[in-house]
């Protein structure tokens, strides 16, 4: 896994799948023949902040499932991502195909409360 250049320095890509199905296919097929995966700086810093090494973002994307698909994402279809790290302790990994060559990884983190009741469900605002 290789690391992001900055951000103001990626182009941002738009959007080519329009259909939610499409985005799912598009997804499946970057994380199945886990290619190469980049690491947003953020993504970097939130994996320092909770110890989750890089590993734990490949069991994820692995054999972890699918929770919520953003095939609008204006940088292009990204998906969230829940599985169970080699410790079992719960993770959400959120990537995406933006330039059709790399997956990146935008952010990694352990569901909490306020934001998850638990790690496959958002807790409702009230």
């Amino acid at each position: 896994m290789t690391l992001a250049p900055a951000m103001k320095e990626r182009k941002r890509h738009e959007a080519t799948w329009g259909a939610q199905e499409e985005a799912h296919r598009a997804i499946e097929k970057f994380t199945g023949r886990i290619q190469r995966q980049v690491l947003s700086h953020h993504a970097q810093q939130e994996a320092a902040a909770e110890r989750i090494a890089v590993n734990d973002i490949r069991t994820v994307l692995e054999s972890g499932a699918e929770l919520e698909p953003y095939p609008d994402d204006p940088r292009g279809p990204s998906c969230l991502f829940v599985g169970c790290d080699q410790r079992g302790r719960w993770l959400h990994v959120l990537c995406g195909n933006f330039d059709r060559e790399n997956l990146l990884i935008i952010t990694v983190y352990e569901p909490r409360p306020p934001k998850w009741q638990d790690a496959w469900t958002r807790r409702r605002s009230q």
